[in-house]
């Protein structure tokens, strides 16, 4: 019987019963009982006149434009449906986008006192609703916190085993990667999980024992196999050269790979690697354009993981995270050295991130340009003879050394994380698999958990397997476990706040995608988690970097969608830059450090909305056109910058990451990006467009701009009551081409004619006037701070509980929000009291 796997019939039977309960647990929902509802009175005449007089003609039950109808509306509020439709007249009355424009305006004194009336009957109302707040739906980990979980369990990274790579994708709602209802369990999600459980087992604890062994290769580089021709007659394979940076078209030395080691590594572990390199040609005199390299950095080589046995050598894999990286000298070879984890079977390629843009279009180029340089050349230069001859920057490597596995002293990470430091013990491995079992549950074990996993345990003993093997069998069901793969599971379904251990699980998750640490569990163990001081310590504590960035990563990702730029990227021949330099990394970065800094000085949030500085690059530098693109280095990383000087930029809608993921790659649109606007900064989505409305014409007969095609396409009335409150916003951000540049005027069409001028001005339905897009912003600060606040404590409430907000839950989003009010709108303020709410706190 195979040693390293459970019996197929165990597995079978485990399989199904998890399978049930998996599947109990994501279709069981609780509601909470509605309260009897109190009996309906006329309606206090203030409202009534109010709605007869400026209302009805457009929002009777015959007509219900935008499908909203207050005929039947009446005070005093006794359901959810009058909650949610006295919330929607409270904010159209005080943004003033109703009445619209063209009708009859209600005076100032007529607003006041029919807000004055709605407020004081919603506040009347809370009682009624608010134990019907909703409930989240007991969830899996997500796969992003799944993989994060088990670096954690066992120590060391994970993601150079791809244990994800073959899971349906992830399902997010609204963006947001954490709400369970999206995060449905398929039996075949479970065998995944079940392969990925026992392939990170075996590979990481089940590997054979090895003594080092040493690899030296001189000789042999071939290359991809155009460049082969030109390496076996200029250099004969003697050595390994990098032409371009590795993600581009034509794969024309991106990725350098051992010939003589395509087998890979025999164990996975940590190895040694030394290679012999110098950056060639740096200082050449061909145009740097033709390259689209920046020659004043210096060469850059990093490792990635390579598998034969998984695509092409010479083209991008699946698994290539960057193991190691290093700075490549100009004037002579020199040994480079790096230590990375390579699993079984992987061999390590090596690229050249900062590298030439298109290697071929390179070379023709410079034959074009250059050819009179070279000896009797025939029919232009050849990359031979640019080899031989010529200046063509890259980088060279003559030798390599790989020795491993390497001895760790103490024993591997991941034996020390599984198992405690004196490693697996066969006399008390029944309690070191309680103990990993209790890390990996996130609470103390029940009698039926110890049950199971000794069971387990000893049931491949009796088939035979040896302890140590019998142990990591039970380790894999213990990774395919539903008190494993799912939050919140022994708080009873009659009690509404959450008992300590799952409080524990869900704040963990909330600000590091992980589960809780020893100091974390002793609270909960202790019943000391509950206590709101205890909390709010924790809370803080937590919040340090570095841990805390896979909150500020995963937030970030799913409020601002920044998971998705890249989804739609931009033509090559368009935007180079964005390739050669690989800007989706540094849009991603500026963001989160942004956020970041607001987070540890608890800035204000406002800062969001616009702010007088950034963190950027060198390459974002460059693509702002700021001063400092002139003095900063690649070496200087990200730096804090004034943009005083500068307010085209500043506050989250001035950045380019953001601007890139609200385009659709190719060109950008008023709709797309006023949308983007409605649902994530202002928290109020548009409804769906009906099936009836027209498409917009690309080639509106006489229109210039999109401005123009919009003004045609929303003279149809079922288009223009939501675009009133759309395109607006859309235009204030047209200043910004499809990957987040400042321009003047928009491209010509096919290159012929005359570009048209941008024009973002606009005007909200509220009648409120902005000329550009600093006004723009400026108007968002005075008349829509509190509404861009309140969006985001929902936003922070929806990723950390797991669920939407619903109208019941407003009042304690009332309240949470008074508070970060108190305190100047700090953003570490607003994190804490989301975290310390009672919606957090509850089932």
């Amino acid at each position: 019987m195979d040693q390293t796997l459970l019996s197929r019939s165990l597995f079978s039977k485990l399989r199904f019963a998890i399978l049930i309960v998996l599947c109990l647990l994501h279709s069981s929902e609780s509601f909470a009982e509605e309260s009897d509802s109190k009996p309906n009175v006329d309606a206090p005449s203030v409202v009534a006149d109010f709605l007869g007089k400026y209302c009805l003609e457009c929002h009777d039950s015959a007509s219900a434009e935008g499908e909203r109808e207050f005929e039947s509306f009446q005070l005093p509020i006794a359901s959810e449906q009058q909650l949610i439709t006295t919330d929607e007249i409270i904010d159209q009355v005080t943004l003033k986008t109703m009445p619209p424009e063209e009708s009859e305006q209600p005076t100032d004194e007529e607003r006041l006192t029919l807000l004055q009336e709605l407020r004081s009957s919603i506040a009347e109302a809370r009682d009624l609703f608010e134990e019907s707040t909703g409930r989240t739906v007991m969830r899996r980990l997500s796969n992003r916190e799944y993989e994060v979980t088990l670096a954690t369990l066992f120590g060391r990274r994970v993601d150079t085993l791809g244990l994800t790579a073959d899971f349906p994708k992830e399902k997010t709602s609204q963006h947001i990667d954490t709400i369970g209802e999206s995060l449905v369990t398929s039996g075949f999600l479970l065998d995944q999980y079940f392969q990925a459980a026992s392939r990170l087992v075996e590979t990481r604890l089940g590997k054979p024992s090895m003594e080092p062994k040493s690899w030296h290769f001189t000789d042999n580089f071939q290359q991809y196999e155009e460049l082969s021709g030109a390496h076996r007659s200029v250099f004969k394979f003697e050595y390994l050269c990098l032409y371009e940076q590795p993600n581009t078209d034509t794969r024309q030395g991106g990725y350098g790979h051992i010939e003589d080691f395509l087998e890979g590594v025999p164990v996975s572990g940590l190895y040694d690697i030394e290679v012999n390199a110098q950056a060639m040609h740096r200082d050449t005199h061909y145009d740097p354009k033709i390259f689209r390299i920046d020659f004043s950095e210096p060469f850059q080589i990093a490792v990635v993981p390579g598998d034969a046995t998984k695509g092409h050598i010479h083209y991008p894999q699946a698994i290539e995270p960057i193991l190691g990286s290093a700075i490549v000298p100009d004037e002579q070879p020199e040994w480079l050295s790096f230590r990375v984890w390579l699993e079984a079977g992987q061999t390590p390629r090596f690229i050249f991130p900062n590298g030439p843009y298109e290697s071929r279009a390179s070379v023709i180029e410079t034959n074009r340009r250059y050819k009179d340089e070279f000896k009797n050349p025939k029919e232009g230069v050849s990359r031979t003879t640019l080899l031989r001859e010529g200046k063509l920057p890259h980088i060279r490597i003559g030798e390599i050394k790989v020795r491993g596995p390497v001895e760790e002293p103490n024993g591997t990470r991941e034996e020390i994380a599984v198992f405690g430091s004196e490693g697996f013990q066969e006399d008390r491995a029944l309690d070191q698999l309680f103990a990993f079992g209790q890390r990996a549950y996130r609470r103390t074990l029940e009698p039926a958990d110890r049950d199971r996993i000794e069971s387990i345990y000893t049931k491949r003993l009796s088939e035979d397997a040896t302890p140590r093997q019998a142990a990591l069998d039970t380790l894999k069901m213990i990774l395919c476990s539903p008190s494993f793969l799912y939050l919140s599971e022994i708080t009873p379904e009659d009690e509404t706040l959450l008992r300590p251990f799952d409080l524990a699980s869900r704040l963990s998750y909330a600000l590091w995608a992980a589960p809780p640490d020893e100091e974390l569990f002793e609270e909960a163990k202790a019943g000391r988690l509950t206590d709101s001081e205890v909390l709010k310590n924790q809370i803080q504590r937590m919040l340090r970097p570095e841990r805390s960035n896979e909150f500020v990563n995963g937030f970030l990702d799913s409020w601002l969608n920044l998971r998705d730029i890249g989804n739609l990227p931009p033509p090559r021949k368009d935007v180079p830059d964005y390739y050669a330099e690989n800007l989706p990394e540094s849009m991603k970065q500026e963001a989160r450090l942004f956020f970041r800094h607001l987070l540890d000085e608890n800035g204000s949030v406002t800062d969001l909305l616009d702010a007088d500085y950034s963190f950027v690059d060198k390459k974002l530098a460059k693509l702002y056109g700021l001063p400092e693109k002139d003095k900063m280095r690649l070496a200087d990383g990200f730096q804090r910058v004034s943009l005083s000087d500068n307010r085209q930029r500043g506050g989250v809608l001035g950045m380019a990451g953001v601007l890139t993921v609200s385009a659709n790659g190719v060109d950008t649109s008023p709709v797309t990006r006023g949308v983007w606007v409605l649902e994530n900064i202002l928290g109020t989505p548009p409804p769906p467009p009906p099936d009836e409305v027209p498409t917009i014409d690309a080639n509106v007969s006489g229109s210039t701009t999109i401005r123009e095609r919009l003004s045609k396409h929303s003279q149809d009335q079922t288009c223009a009551v939501c675009h009133r409150s759309i395109d607006p916003l859309g235009y204030a951000l047209e200043t910004f081409d499809p990957i987040g540049r400042w321009r003047d005027k928009y491209p010509k069409a096919k290159g012929k004619g005359t570009a048209a001028k941008v024009d973002a001005t606009g005007k909200f339905p509220s009648g409120e006037e902005f000329t550009n897009f600093g006004d723009f912003k400026q108007k968002l600060l005075e008349s829509r701070r509190e509404q861009f606040t309140r969006s985001l404590v929902e936003k922070l409430l929806a990723y950390s509980t797991g669920r939407h907000m619903e109208r019941a839950d407003q009042f304690e989003i009332d309240d949470i929000l008074v508070r970060v009010q108190a305190d100047n709108n700090g953003l570490r303020t607003m994190v804490t009291e989301v975290l310390t709410s009672n919606l957090f706190r509850s089932r």
